[in-house]
């Protein structure tokens, strides 16, 4: 049985002071990093004494977060950039209100995963895909057999849509809704090899 545990990092500085994250790197809250103690609580409990590795998104936030539920789980701890965030350019760190004012809005049909929203330096869907799918493959192959995998919002749908094996060129369409701080639980069953969703977004640990 292999389990990974899915983390979006809690709440960062970017989140509240309306800006544009991406690899804007901001760090969490005060209210983020206790959110991050009761994101690694419910782990804890989760998966008991059980060897784990926990490999994270290397920016500041997702960083922090995984520091901490390290401390609390024990087992090693890798840093993954292609774990970040899509990037936004030049509009990393400015506020929304900058990008919305210059954001080509994607199309309904038509080229939606190379679609050039108009801001300089920003990465299309395409490029955060392959990222994405290049880390679940790596955490597909190891050994492990149980991961935690602190990232992004925008990062967390592509992950599992690698994990369900959609086809890349398929996934400029999906979309799994998740919230800072929640924890999605994927799973592959011993019996038939099923990749799972056993839960999306988790967030009672932070009630």
């Amino acid at each position: 049985m292999k389990n990974i545990y899915v983390v979006t990092h809690p709440e960062a500085t970017h989140h509240v002071d309306g800006l544009v994250g991406g690899w804007f790197d901001s760090d969490l809250t005060e209210r983020g990093m206790r959110q991050a103690e009761s994101i690694a609580e419910a782990l804890s409990e989760r998966l008991s004494d059980a060897d784990v590795e926990t490999i994270t998104s290397d920016l500041r936030r997702a960083q922090r977060t995984a520091e901490v539920i390290v401390k609390r789980i024990g087992g090693g701890l890798k840093l993954d950039p292609d774990l970040r965030e899509k990037s936004y350019g030049e509009a990393g760190g400015r506020p929304k209100a900058w990008l919305e004012e210059r954001r080509i809005p994607i199309p309904e049909f038509g080229e939606r995963l190379r679609h050039d929203e108009g801001v300089d330096g920003a990465e299309t869907r395409m490029d955060l895909a392959v990222r994405a799918y290049a880390a679940m493959d790596r955490i597909q192959r190891s050994a492990m057999e149980n991961h935690v995998v602190v990232t992004h919002g925008g990062t967390v749908t592509l992950l599992l849509a690698a994990w369900i094996g959609m086809p890349l060129e398929a996934s400029g369409r999906v979309q799994f809704r998740v919230s800072s701080g929640g924890i999605t639980h994927l799973r592959k069953d011993d019996r038939n090899y099923s990749h799972q969703i056993a839960q999306l977004n988790e967030t009672r640990h932070l009630n």
